[in-house]
């Protein structure tokens, strides 16, 4: 039955309540509103839908399909749209600066929508990498009840075979220089690997950050794995939509939600798949949109203790696709919970708490994907954090997967991931080396690019374990192999990484945690003495202001002070 609100406490009051609202009042007239609707609750239904890849194709037509849970349960859907950057099309080019860059811009704009037009709640969809931390942060930001709707993953291609990913297709660009394939080759799995609607299919960043969507609070139970193309896709739509008027009802909101301790549960989700080091970027910078001091540290802190038990690609055998059929993320959660590595105390956007959620669960022992905590692929998770000598601020490194914990070789250094690339491409590149790829970092670059095209043309190339990889820049969730990335202080900051030199000895040892440059002090004193700054390509433009105003990537690359420094929450005014 549809619920009678009182709008004298609500944003949307400022744009429809009062004689002094009737030119407001009039705009929605024009687009066929009646006075009933005009004095409901105005939901905004914010999507990341677009053309621009199948990540986001299918997103508009579930906001649309959100409009029928919002309107029977009291409200007024308004939907609008805003940006995605897509990394699977911007890798391995200069498009790929401004993919960090549209977290920043996707958040800013789902606010400045909702500021100007007094929406009183928000559900958001988003499908590709970015697009869904820069909603949530929005959320958090705004701080108006709001529930995180993530538009589902692709189902696996098929080649000869096995199951196929995108990230299949980067390899073999890799293994077609070495020659160990045909081009043929590269065209048929070109044309497999991604059969359809939704975002890449294994643990990459889409898939990752679709579980803390879960693992935080601001998701419905057991909704994001389901994959894009399934029709369950839409009554998680509605469900949505309805759902976000009881937290309207409640006055529940993400900030209630989205604790210290849900960050954590988030964080020990994303080891326990081992997901993708992109998180330890989008967690503190969602933390700091709500006020909480949660940062590259927090977040490593919270991955050492928790065990890696979700067998998913890239590290593993299986994709999301997979993962719903074994129980979703709230299967895994139920394991994590029983063996002490949650929060079930939280609340989540159904009103009730993580735990209360996960008690509706039962086990399924038949599954293959999801290990029992007790008995976990490895002790320790999949993600682990890096400090030392030549990270001061941190690094981090996905290890899920991977034999080899411990490297230790000479420096070959890279100004930029291009001349790497072609290194790399041309077989340059020797066994046992460190491959060291600087002024990429979210100032530097700007834009802090991920390294996909080179991690994955390395293990094309059989290097992928042969070889180490540094950089201030970032990773793709879809890297494997020894490769570190977030190292801090950027290069563009003077940071160690900016003093090293071909030949230099790099010590990395994932199971203690530590990365060190093992020159002298004195050296490296000499070095900075003659160490100058250098000015990126952009004088003008988004990146040019992103790079005047971004934070240290430990801190999650922010481009503003965050809830801290708020004069007012736009939710009470």
């Amino acid at each position: 039955m549809t619920q009678i609100f009182d709008k004298s406490r609500l944003p949307s009051r400022h744009v429809s309540v009062g004689p002094e609202r009737a030119p407001h009042r009039s705009y929605y007239y024009a687009m066929g509103l009646g006075e009933e609707e005009i004095a409901r609750p105005f939901v905004a239904l914010a999507s990341a839908g677009n053309d621009s890849a199948p990540c986001n194709t299918t997103l508009d037509a579930q906001a649309d399909a959100a409009r029928r849970g919002v309107e029977q349960s009291g409200g007024m859907p308004r939907r609008f749209n805003t940006i995605t950057v897509t990394d699977g099309i911007a890798m391995g080019h200069q498009g790929m600066k401004a993919s960090l860059v549209s977290r920043e811009v996707i958040a800013d704009s789902v606010e400045l929508s909702v500021r100007g037009h007094c929406y009183d709640a928000l559900v958001g969809f988003a499908g590709c990498d970015k697009s869904l931390p820069g909603m949530m942060m929005a959320m958090l930001r705004l701080n108006i009840p709001s529930i995180f709707v993530y538009g589902g993953s692709i189902l696996p291609g098929r080649f000869h075979d096995r199951d196929v990913t995108v990230v299949d297709v980067f390899e073999v660009v890799g293994k077609y220089a070495a020659g160990a394939c045909p081009l043929s080759e590269v065209h048929e799995l070109e044309k497999v690997a991604c059969p359809g609607h939704g975002a890449c299919g294994g643990q990459f960043t889409a898939n990752t950050m679709a579980c803390v969507g879960e693992a935080i609070g601001l998701s419905l139970p057991n909704s994001n794995m389901v994959p894009a193309p399934y029709t369950t896709r839409e009554q998680i739509a509605v469900a949505a939509g309805a759902q976000v008027m009881e937290l309207v009802a409640r006055q529940l909101r993400p900030r209630d939600i989205c604790t210290r301790a849900a960050f954590v549960n988030a964080a020990r989700v994303v080891a326990a798949t081992g997901g993708s080091t992109n998180a330890a970027l989008h967690l503190p910078a969602m933390a700091n949109e709500a006020g909480i001091d949660f940062d590259l540290f927090d977040v490593a802190e919270a991955f050492k203790t928790t065990p890696y038990i979700a067998d998913l690609k890239p590290g593993g055998k299986y994709v999301a696709k997979d993962m719903y059929e074994a129980g979703g993320v709230y299967m895994l959660m139920k394991t994590m919970l029983a063996g002490g590595l949650l929060d079930g105390d939280c609340l989540t956007v159904t009103g009730r708490t993580l735990g209360e959620n996960i008690d509706q669960v039962t086990w399924n022992p038949e599954q293959k994907v999801i290990y029992d905590v007790r008995t976990p692929i490895t002790p320790t998770g999949g993600v682990v954090g890096l400090r030392g000598s030549l990270a001061p601020d941190g690094a981090i490194v996905k290890v899920a997967g991977m034999h080899r914990l411990h490297f230790e070789g000479p420096a070959r250094c890279f100004d930029c991931e291009e001349d790497a690339f072609a290194a790399v491409e041309a077989r340059r590149i020797e066994e046992g080396e460190v491959i060291v790829i600087r002024y990429e970092g979210p100032k530097g670059g700007p834009g802090m690019r991920e390294m996909l095209s080179t991690t994955a043309a390395l293990y094309g190339l059989g290097m992928g374990e042969k070889v180490a990889l540094i950089t201030d820049g970032r990773f793709s969730g879809g890297t494997r192999g020894f490769c570190i990335g977030h190292v801090g202080p950027e290069a563009a900051d003077g940071g160690p990484i900016a003093l090293v030199e071909d030949g230099d000895s790099i010590r990395i040892d994932a199971e203690a945690g530590t990365i060190d440059l093992l020159v002298d002090d004195a050296v490296l004193a000499e070095r900075r003495a003659r160490w100058q700054g250098r000015e990126n390509a952009y004088g003008a433009g988004a990146l040019w202001r992103y790079a005047r105003n971004v934070g240290p990537a430990y801190r999650g690359a922010v481009t503003h002070p965050g809830a801290t420094a708020e004069r007012h929450v736009f939710a009470d005014i």
